[in-house]
């Protein structure tokens, strides 16, 4: 049996090197592996630093030797399962270190589903010479108290004791107003807007704690007193010799330079709006360069599909069954949509909505066409099971944009400038844009928003992403969230 500590040297690797939300391509410094060092050593001690507490109290005194080994191995390979949950459900993302609703909220969903697979473990495993039961329900409430108590210590080391980084913009606009803001909402995230370099009025609201210059002759001192890392482009320099040469003579203070495009992309995780163009298109998607991993990964789709198709082909019937017994019409439901190089598909999925009266217009929030039972369905995504049926075929992937119907999407194509470079690739049954957590309603402004996010995966697309979407998406089934 492996070393605890091997194992979690592996848990280790997996958390900082695996497929991250785009922040932490930014961060990817110093600064910020210190941030996640800190977080994740700080939730091993308190696994353990629980789990040493579980047996005091439940045997009334300090554990033995004996006592300690016979559950150090066990509970080892459930802590393991809990880190990965834990980054599941979102809690090594800095957004969550403040503790607001949601990082409660997180946490307990957390803490539930760790207790369920912990309980799970011994339930397989009766060879174990332990008490499982108290033990495990003994030691998650432990666990529960002090990891709110770390998390709350962490929040005050991250304010008062690690650095952030200095931050200026030069020129401002949409995108970086908006970044601005996000700073100021997520302060976990290390970076600090110091000053805003431009001479157009700016909103008195909005800038926070960010200092104004209008005049930039002085730029390299502005930076010197500021104590800035980081530079955001936010307005053509090309434009402005002075500023060409001020920030020129920066270069040697060890400053990094960045586009705003670029710099938004990476922090929202997706493209900004105003950089859609066609030399966009032609200086970042990089076609020829994926074409392996395009294989590999409709590989990967064809292995899965058969899988998920076998294991799951005995509750079709039952479904279908469900669908039939509550509202007239068929279980399954096909409509044309587009795939990949605008070639028309017919997409397969369970019947959510009644037939009768049924207009086929977009679904919108609290759709009363949706049957109780269709309900059930789309918040599992139990719905979305047939499109295996289509992943097998090659008309679409696991992962991917999703497909829009084509009358929709040729109104779409009119109205928004590269909507249809969304098919550059197969569609998915799941998304980046999904799972970013941000609900999308068939309007044309937040349509823009979706494209976005589809526009980001194409570019990004990787197996590192897709794990993470993956990872995302089973969260969200787990939970019942829907999307």
């Amino acid at each position: 049996m492996r070393r605890p500590w091997v194992i979690f040297l592996r848990a280790a690797f997996y958390l900082q090197f695996c497929p991250k939300p785009p922040i932490i391509k930014v961060m990817n410094n110093a600064t910020f592996r210190l941030k996640k060092y800190v977080l994740f050593a700080g939730d091993i001690v308190i696994l353990y630093l629980s789990l040493y507490a579980t047996l005091a109290l439940r045997y009334g005194q300090w554990p033995s030797e004996l006592l300690w080994h016979q559950h150090l191995w066990p509970f080892t390979a459930i802590f393991v399962v809990w880190l990965v949950i834990f980054y599941i459900t979102n809690l090594y993302d800095l957004t969550l270190a403040a503790n607001n609703a949601h990082f409660f909220a997180a946490t307990a969903q957390a803490l539930v589903i760790n207790f369920l697979l912990g309980a799970a473990f011994f339930y397989l495993n009766p060879q174990i010479n332990i008490a499982p039961k108290t033990n495990l329900l003994l030691d998650i409430a432990i666990t529960a108290l002090l990891f709110i108590l770390w998390r709350q210590a962490y929040n005050i080391l991250l304010k008062s004791i690690l650095p952030k980084n200095n931050l200026a913009f030069v020129g401002c606009n949409e995108q970086a107003l908006e970044l601005i803001q996000r700073f100021h909402n997520y302060p976990h995230l290390g970076f600090h807007v110091a000053c805003v370099m431009t001479d157009q009025d700016l909103p008195e609201r909005g800038l926070y704690t960010a200092a104004v210059y209008k005049d930039t002759a002085d730029l390299k001192k502005i930076f010197i007193e500021k104590n800035i890392s980081l530079v955001v482009l936010a307005a053509d320099v090309q434009k402005s010799s002075d500023v060409r040469v001020q920030l020129f003579a920066t270069l040697h203070l060890g400053i990094n330079f960045m586009s705003i495009s670029h710099f938004y992309e990476k922090i929202m995780g997706k493209v900004p709006v105003t950089s859609l163009n066609h030399m966009w298109f032609l200086e970042n998607l990089n076609e020829g360069g994926k074409l392996w991993y395009d294989k590999f990964k409709r590989i990967c789709d064809i292995i899965f599909a058969l899988l998920l198709f076998f294991v799951t082909l005995p509750l079709w019937p039952i479904v279908g069954l469900m669908i039939i017994f509550e509202s007239r019409g068929p279980a399954f439901y096909r409509q044309n949509r587009l795939g990949k190089n605008n070639r028309v598909i017919r997409l397969h999925k369970f019947r959510t909505m009644v037939e009768e009266g049924n207009t086929r217009h977009p679904t919108v929030s609290n759709d009363s066409r949706i049957t109780r039972f269709g309900r059930f369905l789309r918040k599992t995504r139990l719905d979305e099971l047939p499109q295996v049926i289509n992943i097998m075929k090659g008309d679409m992937s696991f992962i991917g944009p999703r497909p829009e119907r084509p009358e929709i999407a040729r109104a779409l194509q009119t109205e928004i400038p590269f909507y249809n470079e969304r098919t550059l690739i197969l569609p998915g049954a799941t998304g980046w844009d999904q799972i970013c957590g941000e609900y999308h309603s068939p309007s044309v402004e937040d349509t823009v928003k979706k494209l976005q996010y589809d526009l980001y995966y194409i570019k990004n697309r990787s197996i590192f992403l897709d794990a993470v979407i993956l990872l995302k998406t089973v969260r969200t089934i787990i939970l019942h969230g829907g999307v």
